[in-house]
């Protein structure tokens, strides 16, 4: 079939048995599925594993579906079609008057995608992505279209659902008027202030960002992003950082021109709750990436955990990230029924070097418990994760009930879902 579809960072290599199919309506989709044999989904395949393949079966990508961008004023709520990515929604919806409650680092990724794998973006009072969801519409097995709302008791496990219950096809969120959003970089917080002030200054905006390169006893950056019709933000300087003395990237070397508007310069949410321009690559391009969710209550002693290794890390490492998370009800949101701390690694890009570093990383982190980011590098091993997830069971029975014949699973779904 020619050259193969990789995912974004190029790592993971696709292997259906012909062509990403692009249906053009939800009828073509349907009838693609109602054909038998396994499918699975492909989202903005921005994953670094192998949640997304589907080896021997059909891939398909929705981003051919027409855009759906429909606001109820009454329910405070918009439809919006199983292919559309953020950087387009966010535009589309302030242009309507309305917002989202948060967003992810990059815009770049499709918002089914995302909900699916449990991504989230960060502050003490923010659920991940999937808790806008309010209804998911899907094609399940057989062709047949189904929908689930919050009303329904298999609503948890519906949204955070790792493709294995069928294609998205449409959700609702929850929306609310427009805001403005302000963000400010500080630089060289010292990594002690975290023992005493850690709540202070993750909760010292609406959303909170510290970055590390685990080279020193430092944490290099803390991105505060605050909402103009709410509090004050907290300065971090009041804990041992300083005000960046101009715009900044995360990662060392790349250009701050990549990254949204910071110093203190009021906009739109969607053009600032992102760390990333939608017309820039996002992070580096060139890396892998893995995060690990731990307990909000244990997130300090896990955070020393790490910097007792920070010599293995560092090498192997381009920068890490630590952002903060509120529980949530979906049965595998890796923030399911805790307050949740997000320990984020973009690695390089070197497969053979990076894997005995994230075996070192869960390890040091085992006694907290961790959940890693599902469509993230982890080396977990499938009876561990299942443990970790109180209502594995009950999702596992969902997917036997949607597809009872296995046409959205595959081997990622096989090992840690219904093994």
């Amino acid at each position: 079939m020619g050259d193969r579809p990789t995912n974004w960072a190029g790592n993971i290599t696709f292997h259906p048995r012909g062509e990403v199919h692009r249906p053009g309506s939800v009828d073509e989709l349907r009838a693609l599925v109602a054909r038998g044999g396994r499918v699975r989904v492909l989202g903005s395949a921005h994953s670094f594993n192998d949640i997304a393949d589907s080896p021997g079966g059909e891939l398909v990508s929705l981003a051919g579906l027409p855009r759906t961008v429909e606001p109820d004023t009454a329910r405070s709520t918009v439809r919006i079609d199983g292919g559309v990515r953020y950087a387009e929604l966010g535009e589309r919806l302030h242009g309507l008057g309305y917002a989202l409650h948060n967003l992810g680092s990059l815009p770049h990724i499709s918002v089914a995608g995302s909900v699916a794998t449990g991504t989230h973006g960060s502050g003490d009072g923010n659920r991940g992505l999937a808790a806008a969801v309010a209804g998911i519409e899907l094609v399940t097995a057989g062709g047949e279209l189904v929908s689930i709302d919050r009303g329904d008791p298999r609503f948890g496990g519906a949204v955070v659902a790792l493709g294995a219950l069928g294609a998205v096809v449409a959700l609702t969120l929850d929306v609310e008027p427009a805001y403005q959003v302000s963000q400010r970089v500080y630089q060289d917080l010292p990594f002690e202030a975290l023992d005493e002030h850690f709540d202070a200054i993750m909760s010292g905006g609406y959303s909170v960002s510290l970055f590390t390169e685990w080279r020193g006893p430092v944490i290099d950056q803390v991105w505060v992003k605050a909402r103009t019709d709410g509090p004050p933000p907290v300065d971090p300087a009041r804990f041992g950082a300083r005000p960046a003395d101009g715009p900044r990237h995360p990662l060392r070397g790349m250009p701050a021109g990549n990254c949204t508007p910071q110093l203190g310069e009021p906009g739109p949410w969607f053009a600032r709750l992102p760390h990333f321009r939608p017309e820039f690559t996002p992070s580096a391009g060139e890396e892998l990436q893995s995060e690990f969710l731990v307990p909000r209550a244990r997130a300090v002693e896990a955070l020393h955990a790490l910097d007792a290794v920070r010599d293995r890390i560092a090498p192997v490492l381009q920068v890490s990230e630590v952002r903060s998370i509120a529980a949530d009800e979906q049965w595998l949101s890796p923030a399911h029924g805790r307050d949740t701390v997000g320990l984020h690694f973009t690695w390089i890009k070197d497969t053979p070097a990076v894997e005995p570093v994230i075996d070192l990383v869960e390890r040091e982190l085992a006694p907290f418990e961790p959940r890693p980011h599902w469509g993230k590098l982890f080396r977990t091993a499938p009876e561990v994760l299942r443990a970790r997830y109180g209502r594995m069971a009950d999702f596992a029975a969902l997917a036997r009930e949607l597809d009872p014949s296995g046409t959205f699973r595959n081997d990622f779904v096989d090992r840690f879902i219904t093994a």
